[in-house]
């Protein structure tokens, strides 16, 4: 059996922030999954692996059994589709299943990428069916999956929703051009929030402010990601994260040591900035967008900032794996979310942005304030400044990865 290489301790260190701090711990859609990953969960990857990009597998493409068996089985993160009120339907599954008969086995199984990944590569390394037809993967680790041959190419035919309302902004990742393997299930845009009350008023506007004002000092924080905390640090310094390069990356891990130093920033955290905001512990900080749509309106005092210099967007994604036994129902599904009516759906009850044309005034029908919400549609002045960080080589990866790590203490 081939040998991978063991997971370098960069990557390990990242799958420690997300789990504890990154978007995997606090977030509406990761809230339930906190028992899902302990000390056993990162020692079994370790013992895994990670296997180097540019590694392929074999033949993705598998017998389809999808015109004799009517299912599909779907692997998702949770609390991440629409749920009914009594939190005992999902309805637009079930609303798929009744129009085309087919049956969606609908596994929130997702707790973390870097953990899902320790659980497939041992069938999809030995050429086997993971026992999944489609699942929901953020774009770097999408690319991975990609460059190792691991994802079966989608057919146009099968996805006409789908490639006609595509929004223009998520067409042609530098990871898949042309979306020949994957199609966007939601974007993530980071921000800026504050709490008006703990600044006295004051807005704050820009990653400098945050790195540089005095008034700020100790009450700052910025997301233990890297690519969000180092992309916005970039764009704020003149830079683009889609041209990242060792000297530019290092000139901004250099302005935020120094913010470090200064104690200026208070603390680098996932989603539970969101407690110490409404608090007014954190006066200020980098977020998800995501986030922001509830806890505005439990908190009136948060404000939010695109900075003028851009922001950083990321997608979760819908990919098919190798050997998936029913390909074309999993391509059904995926046409089906991009029907306007269905994605608005899906989109007014997780607050992200929408990767679908067309869902304004079904989001107008089920509340006006979500077709007018930036945050969820986002407008030509957002689209902009929108940024996405490059897609990095194994080496890249680790290397930006230790430097972060090191940083911000991990």
């Amino acid at each position: 059996m081939e040998q991978y290489d063991p997971l370098p301790p960069s990557l390990r260190a990242a799958l420690r922030r997300s789990t504890t701090g990154g978007r995997a711990a606090m977030g509406r859609r990761t809230l339930l999954r906190a028992a899902g990953l302990g000390a056993a969960g990162v020692a079994g990857l370790t013992a895994c692996g990670i296997p180097a990009a540019g590694r392929t597998g074999d033949s993705t493409a598998s017998s389809d059994h999808s015109a004799q068996e009517k299912t599909v089985d779907f692997s998702n993160w949770t609390e991440y589709i629409d749920v009914s009120d009594d939190g005992k339907h999902r309805p637009t599954l079930e609303a798929f299943t009744k129009r085309t008969g087919i049956k969606v086995k609908y596994t929130e199984d997702i707790n973390d990428n870097v953990e899902f990944f320790g659980k497939i590569k041992p069938q999809l390394s030995a050429g086997q069916d993971t026992g999944r037809d489609l699942m929901v993967l953020t774009d770097w680790l999408a690319a991975r999956m990609i460059r190792l041959g691991w994802v079966q190419q989608l057919n146009p035919a099968h996805l006409p929703h789908a490639f006609a309302n595509l929004e223009q902004r998520f067409r042609s990742p530098d990871w898949d051009p042309g979306r020949a393997y994957s199609y966007p299930w939601q974007g993530i845009a980071t921000c800026i929030a504050y709490n008006k009350k703990a600044t006295k008023g004051r807005a704050v506007t820009s990653i400098s402010q945050l790195l540089d004002d005095p008034s700020l000092k100790g009450r700052v924080a910025m997301l233990s990601e890297m690519r969000d905390t180092i992309g916005m640090t970039l764009l704020d310094m003149g830079h683009k994260p889609e041209t990242v390069t060792d000297d530019t990356y290092d000139a901004a891990i250099a302005r935020v040591q120094k913010a470090v130093d200064s104690q200026q920033i208070r603390k680098f955290t996932g989603n539970d900035y969101t407690d110490g905001l409404s608090k007014g512990d954190i006066a200020a900080c980098v977020a998800w967008a995501g986030d922001l749509v509830q806890l505005r309106i439990d908190d009136p005092d948060i404000e939010y900032v695109f900075p003028d210099a851009g922001f950083l967007f990321s997608t979760d994604n819908l990919l098919i794996p190798a050997k998936a036994r029913h390909k074309a129902n999993a391509e059904r599904l995926i046409d089906y979310y991009y029907e306007p009516q269905v994605a608005a759906q899906v989109s007014a009850y997780i607050a992200y942005v929408c990767p679908v044309a067309g869902v304004k005034p079904y989001l107008a029908k089920i509340d006006p304030s979500l077709a007018s919400n930036p945050l969820i549609l986002p407008d030509a002045a957002m689209d902009a400044k929108s940024h996405s960080f490059r897609s990095l080589s194994e080496d890249e990866d680790t290397r930006y990865e230790e430097k972060f790590s090191k940083l911000i203490g991990a």
